[in-house]
């Protein structure tokens, strides 16, 4: 073998030990949850509790800061008389399929050219905090 082909060697093994070194040290991460509708991360992880989902996911942005509406989305308090956990899950994951809803023909005139995100890709556990929180507003 060379002294060319051993330092190349060398460099190479050098290189595993501490890519593999990195990879046993290395500390997990929570991943960042984007403050824009746009960009939504696939699962949240680590205990929060709705509120602060809400304000991770940006819903403020909208809603309001107190959830009380603004010009582009209504309030989002007095919930429970019209959802159920479960209905309010489905509706997060997917808001375009009730569309068709009476209910939501008041809006639609209201608040023209806003469309509420699908919010299908976050975990549905973390859903279910969302939902249990603003039920109890």
């Amino acid at each position: 073998m060379t002294n060319a082909q051993k330092w190349v060697a060398a460099f190479l093994g050098l290189f595993l030990v501490l890519f593999l070194l990195g990879r046993l040290t290395r500390k997990e991460e929570e991943p960042q949850i984007p403050q824009t509708m746009g960009e939504q991360p696939t699962q949240v992880s680590g205990e929060v509790d709705g509120l602060t989902m809400i304000n991770q996911i940006g819903c403020t942005s909208c809603h309001g800061d107190n959830l009380q509406g603004s010009k582009l989305a209504p309030q989002l308090v007095n919930l429970k008389q019209f959802w159920t956990r479960d209905a309010l899950i489905n509706y997060l994951r997917n808001p375009q399929s009730y569309s068709r809803d009476v209910r939501f023909d008041d809006y639609r005139s209201k608040y023209k050219n806003v469309i509420m995100p699908s919010y299908g890709n976050i975990d549905v556990k973390e859903l279910g905090k969302i939902a249990e929180y603003l039920l109890t507003r």
